[in-house]
């Protein structure tokens, strides 16, 4: 890919960034503020991982955690960075990953602010696969993790298919998924009902959302489906970009719109259950990254990159308010992502009915 010395294309000279041209021939825009911002994101959470792991008992200087990483630490820096705070930092910023990319997606596929993983019940499905493999089978943390990622993807599936009528419309699949989401969360409550006390208390603290006790074993299952699933749904960010304009402008632009649309549903459902099955139901992260990434580029278009990079950087840093923020009280990151988010998404419901648009 290199850069093209032609004159700018017709209506080109007044857009913002680069105009780069692949060997195909193909021509890319590259948004030079959406670049730069995305940059930023990505090393915000870095920064603020490296802030984390150097955080709690025996405290560490950035400069310290770094050196550990590096190889040159003493052995119980090693031991503490290693396998005690890296694996659980380096989960939250691919839970945030998967999801702040799952979020833009769905957004952009329904074409509305609130069609995200966690709204329109993909969520409350992984929840009931991994419940059910909790109370009704005692299973250990990988068969909750296998049930938390078949109940996501029946769930898609079901919600798919009830929404398709000749095609799928964006509101009609985000009031199928709503009309999904109760009735899981009814199913869920039953589930726990049924449980006994110590495997009720065991489904309520997975259904917060916690990243404590999460280490490698959680992170390579959840960085082999990321390096799977990204490429994919990034390679199918023009099509999703002309299917925000709707299906029969993308179709005469040449998409095959039920093909992009199935492939993109499918792999940002498949990031939302491995998310979930790694951390539990992280609420609000989906729903609130891709809008805040967009206010940062400003730039039209469903911005997967910068919503995924803000994903990252919204888990680390509810992480470190989860440990740190509330004294010695440590809670579930899940539970901070659900104040914030929720805080989130009531502003936005009331300037989406401002503006007139609910």
């Amino acid at each position: 890919m290199t850069k093209t010395g032609q004159a700018p294309e017709p209506g080109a000279v007044k857009a913002r960034g680069l105009v780069l041209r692949t060997r195909g021939g193909r021509s890319v825009r590259v948004d030079s503020r959406a670049a730069a911002a995305t940059l930023t994101l990505v090393v915000l959470a870095l920064a603020m991982g490296v802030v984390l792991v150097g955080t709690g008992d025996y405290p560490m200087s950035p400069a310290e955690v770094l050196t550990t990483l590096a190889g040159n630490g003493s052995v119980a820096q090693e031991f503490i960075v290693n396998d005690l705070r890296l694996p659980r930092v380096l989960v939250a910023l691919l839970v945030g990953v998967a999801l702040g990319l799952a979020g833009a997606v769905f957004q952009a596929i329904s074409r509305n602010p609130l069609g995200s993983p966690d709204i329109i019940g993909f969520g409350q499905g992984s929840a009931a696969g991994a419940l059910t493999v909790i109370v009704l089978f005692e299973g250990g943390s990988f068969a909750v993790a296998g049930g938390a990622v078949a109940g996501g993807l029946i769930t898609g599936l079901g919600v798919y298919l009830l929404a398709w009528r000749g095609g799928i419309h964006g509101y009609r699949l985000v009031l199928v998924g709503i009309g999904g989401a109760a009735m899981l969360s009814a199913v869920n409550g039953y589930l726990l009902t049924r449980a006994d006390i110590v495997d009720a208390a065991r489904a309520v603290l997975w259904l917060t959302g916690s990243l404590n006790g999460r280490d490698w074993d959680e992170f390579w299952p959840l960085l082999i489906a990321c390096a799977a699933l990204l490429p994919l749904a990034l390679g199918q960010a023009r099509p999703l970009r002309m299917l925000e304009m709707g299906d029969d402008a993308a179709g005469a632009l040449g998409v095959r719109v039920e093909r992009t649309r199935l492939i993109l549903v499918v792999a940002a459902v498949l990031l939302t259950a491995t998310a979930t099955a790694a951390a539990g139901p992280i609420a609000f992260v989906a729903l609130t990254a891709p809008q805040l990434a967009r206010r940062v580029t400003r730039a039209a278009g469903p911005n997967l990159l910068p919503a995924a990079a803000m994903g990252a950087l919204l888990m680390v840093t509810a992480d470190f308010l989860a440990q740190w923020a509330f004294g010695s009280r440590q809670l579930p990151v899940g539970a901070v992502t659900g104040v914030l988010g929720g805080c989130y998404l009531l502003w936005l419901l009331f300037t989406e009915r401002k503006a007139g648009r609910i």
